[in-house]
């Protein structure tokens, strides 16, 4: 399984907008610079983002893009969800129907069980576990050690 641009870099911008939540909006070309992706991929990430309601966007020389609730209250897997477009490892998965052979695959169930845990792995984690994750890493690395 492979987990698309998309969602990697999404989960990025995402991540960049938690850290500034409650100062100010981000622009995208902010986000771009900082994070090394293209300003016009994020364009284009940040849509169905705003759609799905996870961002709200500011109009003005203040403007920007902001979540559009706490880090907590978002998980990897709403940002995986929209930018994926769903969370199956095979179509079979949630549509038994597509498959010739449901009634007598020993597999399916292997993939739902895979399926299963990848889901809990992503429900399980915030925004906010990652804003800690980041302010821990960066606060190590900013430490100098002078002999």
């Amino acid at each position: 399984m492979k987990i698309s641009t998309r969602t990697r870099y999404g989960t990025r911008l995402m991540l960049a907008l938690a850290l500034a939540y409650d100062q100010r909006p981000l622009l995208l070309k902010e986000i771009a610079e900082q994070e090394e992706i293209s300003e016009k991929y994020l364009s284009q990430i940040i849509i169905p983002l705003k759609a799905k309601g996870l961002v709200i966007s500011f109009r003005g020389a203040k403007g920007g893009y902001s979540l559009a609730k706490p880090p907590a209250q978002i998980s990897i897997k709403d940002i995986a969800e929209i930018l994926e477009g769903g969370l199956h490892l095979l179509e079979c998965v949630p549509n038994p129907k597509t498959c010739r052979r449901p009634a007598i695959c020993v597999t399916r169930s292997l993939w739902m069980k895979l399926g299963e845990a990848i889901f809990d792995n992503l429900t399980s984690v915030t925004l906010e576990d990652l804003v800690n994750q980041h302010k821990r890493k960066n606060s190590r690395e900013a430490i100098i050690y002078n002999i």
